[in-house]
């Protein structure tokens, strides 16, 4: 299997092609491949085959910013290898002509993009993706080559047949022979030298209507952010309750950037040794299983899982059937806290979690909080508007465009422990709001117009009695019958957002962050880096409440 890329074509928000790069073969052009991948109906899948092409192309794509970006191949390729190559060219436009991506930067910054197509995929051939080690291979121009070329002047950038020829050009230039680290530039220099370490998970939990987890994952991801001088030689130290056991079972499915050094990991799981880059980048990603294990699992519920606030249910309520509930446990305090034993937590949706994380470094800091919650209920499409949004706390709203009931809390109103609650009543149809069918004292059907003649008329003669119907029952059946006929109104779920700074549900904190200075290089004699390190748990509508 081959993983060549054949030819990148970028459009805008318009369908015009801003960008078409060819490596190698004859692929179709922009003009043919846009209609064959707008023949897909929403949702386009990222990979598409083309068997009316000739040859038979595969098409792969990729959104971003209103930029539409598209890969053929046709021969048998590895599919994640060309998406990651797309995301790899948006992250490297980003890094060189500023985010957000514009059609307008790309095409006002050709002369720079060429070089980066050129640099980053050589024949078809994927070769340097690294920013970092791009910045020593493509010429940049500055403010005074922009001025100087707008006004008929040649710039500043010395040419490849400039005075002394192409020999000294090369040998002045230091990406001739490629630099020593691929993903660091060289001659890196800093006026203050800093280190920053940012752990963020995302939260993935379904609960059962009983409360039993269904799945409870943390997918969790380490930004480091490298402002220092020289070629710093590093050691991240990461720690989880239970010692190094508890560490390989709380991170699972790991993935590093390739300044990682693998084998100092398999040997110490929980150091990350490695030279970093030059600026911001994703130092590793993990996964969590937040769920017991299998023999336990009968056991365990909601109130078991790591969470700072869980979501209920209650439906069919009123005398009709045709309100729902939603009840919001909130805890004051998060698990692992030096206050969390001393406060007492809600009965409903209680958690006994993981570990709280304060900032590094430092001796006394403020207790996590619990900030932009947010709950979701999506409505049934046949329910015509929802009414009386009765909130204890918060403000919640209605969206009939999106079918959708939200319910935002602000954080002093989650600062308090409890339970919140938000009551809401359904309106169906026109059609159900008349389900008795009566017109003028006669029973019909509303469907054809027809009477029935069967049925006792408003008037009685002397001679016959009235017949007087059991209201009581009667009341009753029509309330059970109105009943089943906001049941299918009702939601079937519930999702919580929310954010919390300085905890993380896995209970994986950083325990050293260590400059090896017999490693490293051009650091300077006496240079302490300030260093810090951030947490944060977040959950966008990944908390789902099934009912």
């Amino acid at each position: 299997m081959s993983s060549a890329v054949e030819a990148i074509y970028i459009f805008d928000q318009n369908n015009n092609c801003i960008l078409e790069h060819v490596y190698r073969s004859r692929p179709p052009a922009s003009r043919t491949i846009l209609p064959l991948y707008q023949r897909h109906a929403n949702p386009r899948p990222p990979v598409i085959h083309l068997p009316d092409v000739n040859p038979p192309t595969v098409l792969f794509s990729l959104l971003h910013s209103n930029l539409l970006f598209l890969s053929t191949a046709s021969t048998d390729v590895e599919p994640l290898f060309i998406l990651e190559f797309l995301r790899r060219i948006i992250d490297v436009f980003e890094e060189f002509i500023g985010a957000p991506l514009l059609a307008n930067k790309i095409e006002g910054s050709y002369d720079v993009v060429a070089q980066l197509l050129g640099e980053m995929c050589d024949a078809g051939n994927v070769c340097n993706t690294e920013p970092n080690a791009l910045r020593d291979d493509v010429d940049i121009p500055g403010w005074m080559d922009k001025l100087l070329v707008g006004v008929g002047l040649p710039g500043n950038s010395p040419g490849p047949l400039s005075t002394g020829g192409l020999k000294q050009h090369l040998q002045l230039t230091p990406s001739a022979t490629g630099p020593a680290i691929p993903w660091r530039r060289a001659n890196v220099r800093h006026t203050s030298n800093e280190l920053y370490v940012d752990i963020l998970e995302t939260l993935n939990v379904t609960l059962a209507p009983s409360g039993r987890p269904l799945a409870a994952i943390a997918n969790g991801s380490i930004a480091f952010t490298s402002r220092i001088s020289g070629v710093p030689d590093l050691l991240l130290t990461l720690s989880a309750s239970g010692g190094k056991l508890g560490l390989e079972k709380a991170i699972e499915l790991p993935v590093f950037h390739p300044c990682v050094r693998l084998a100092r990991w398999k040997e110490r799981p929980g150091e990350l040794s490695f030279v970093p880059p030059d600026g911001k980048f994703v130092l590793a990603g993990y996964e969590v299983n937040l769920m017991p294990s299998i023999h336990d699992l009968s056991s365990w519920s909601n109130v078991n899982l790591q969470l700072p606030a869980s979501v209920e249910v209650l439906k069919s309520l009123g005398q009709f059937g045709a309100d729902f509930e939603i009840r919001l446990a909130i805890h004051n305090t998060f698990p692992g806290s030096a206050s969390a034993s001393q406060a007492q937590r809600p009965t409903f949706g209680s958690r006994a979690s993981g570990t709280s994380t304060p900032v590094f470094g430092a001796a006394n800091t403020a207790a996590p909080t619990l900030q932009d919650v947010l709950v979701t209920i999506p409505i049934p499409n046949a329910v015509r508007s929802v009414i009386d949004l009765r909130a204890s706390r918060g403000e919640a709203y209605f969206t009939a465009s999106d079918s959708v009931v939200e319910w935002r809390l602000s954080t002093k109103a989650a600062a308090s422990p409890g339970i919140a609650t938000l009551r809401c009543t359904v309106v169906g149809p026109v059609a159900d709001e008349d389900t008795d069918g009566m017109v003028n004292g006669f029973h019909s059907d509303l469907t054809t117009g027809d009477y029935d003649e069967q049925q006792d008329a408003y008037q009685t003669s002397a001679s016959e009695p009235a017949k007087i119907p059991n209201t009581r029952e009667k009341q009753n059946s029509e309330d059970q019958r109105k009943v089943q006929l906001n049941g299918p109104l009702m939601p079937s779920s519930a999702s919580l957002s929310f954010s919390v700074k300085g905890w993380l549900a896995s209970g994986i904190k950083v325990d050293g962050l260590i400059i090896d200075t017999r490693k490293s290089k051009g650091l300077g004699e006496g240079v302490k880096p300030y260093k810090g390190v951030k947490y944060l748990t977040v959950s966008r509508k990944g908390i789902e409440t099934r009912c």
